[in-house]
């Protein structure tokens, strides 16, 4: 693709991350070709990534690829691309639930979906996954509103609500809910819950690798000790998760949880995977919250949870506090998870690789 050609982007904050949204027709069509280009618009490899659009980190460091759906039910096909800061890898190995939150309404602002007078429900089929996802956007009058009175943790001021609805997540990457079919696994001596309901994770106390799991992110991530033992714990827990040799990819996300403190269900400290999240991924979230409700679980040890089928669990990190609606079936099972998110639109124009 010649540098002198800009593609047409929309720039947008989704949840608590931001980055590029395209039309799939916009990209090159041969993957090696598109992430060559994604890695010169966002300007890495480079720790302040000067040369692009990317923010220095992986939060804003985000690309979605969307097309129109041809599956039955779905309206919008959705590819989240992570590109690297650091180094030259473009990776599709995951979800990303917060920069999903602004594909439904990208998708009405290209015409890909009609506005209904009120609200439009997106049914978006997140092609990393295989998962469907249903967003409601606010479209007054046929236009999307950004403006309302929704907040979330980790994103300063308010903004539209735009509910999300996940559908059988469970093993969405891993292939079950628990993929070693057990609540708990013992890896390096640390008691570990391997999981996956939308993301895979890892999820132990943080007492168990030495921290509190209240700390600060630049305390964390300055902790080398704390985070080799974690790595270690990671690239072990790869293969048990049938994600092979994990050693270049970003899953699975690393959750060291403790007691709540600020009348959540559990407080986590999220490595995605080397560096400390500021917050917490919202299908990351969605997996901790999971992992709450397996008895036995490091998780289910030290949450304060509330009664019912239907469950809401507040997931408290160092932004504040996500949270999630877990309902579980007679057997205690998860069916259905949702929470709720934002999503502003920056700019639209074109961008330039």
């Amino acid at each position: 693709m010649s540098e002198a050609i800009g593609v047409r982007c929309m720039w947008m904050r989704g949840g608590t991350s931001r980055g590029g949204y395209f039309l799939g027709e916009d990209l090159p069509a041969d993957a090696a070709a598109r992430d060559a280009f994604l890695l010169r618009v966002m300007g890495s490899p480079d720790p302040r990534q000067i040369d692009g659009m990317g923010g220095a980190d992986p939060l804003t460091s985000k690309v979605a690829v969307v097309r129109k759906s041809t599956r039955p039910g779905v309206d919008i096909d959705y590819l989240f691309l992570q590109v690297f800061v650091e180094q030259a890898i473009v990776s599709d190995a995951q979800n990303c639930g917060n920069i999903l939150a602004g594909v439904g309404p990208f998708a009405i602002e290209r015409g890909l979906v009609a506005a209904q007078d009120g609200e439009t429900r997106v049914a978006i089929f997140m092609e990393n996954t295989g998962q469907v996802a249903v967003a409601t956007v606010r479209t007054p009058g046929g236009t999307v509103a950004y403006a309302g009175e929704a907040a979330i943790s980790g994103v300063p001021g308010t903004a539209a609500p735009i509910p999300l609805a996940f559908r059988d997540t469970a093993g969405s990457s891993c292939g079950a809910l628990l993929p070693t079919g057990a609540g708990v696994d013992r890896i390096a001596g640390v008691a570990c819950t391997l999981i996956d309901n939308g993301m895979p994770c890892v999820v132990l106390s943080a007492e168990s690798v030495g921290v509190t799991g209240y700390e600060d992110r630049d305390t964390l991530d300055a902790d080398a000790a704390m985070k080799a033992k974690v790595e270690a714990i990671r690239l072990a827990a790869g293969p048990l998760m049938n994600l092979g040799d994990v050693t270049a990819k970003s899953v699975p996300k690393m959750m060291l949880v403790a007691r709540p403190r600020e009348g959540g269900a559990i407080a986590v400290r999220s490595l995605i995977p080397h560096r400390v999240h500021a917050s917490i991924g919202v299908l990351g979230a969605v997996s901790v919250a999971t992992a709450c409700l397996i008895e036995g679980s490091p998780a289910h040890a030290l949450a304060r949870l509330p009664d019912g089928r239907s469950k809401t669990l507040g997931v408290e990190h160092p932004s504040g506090v996500t949270e999630c609606v877990v309902t579980v079936d007679e057997t205690g099972q998860p069916v259905e998870a949702g929470m709720l998110r934002t999503a502003r639109k920056l700019m639209d124009g074109v961008v330039f690789g």
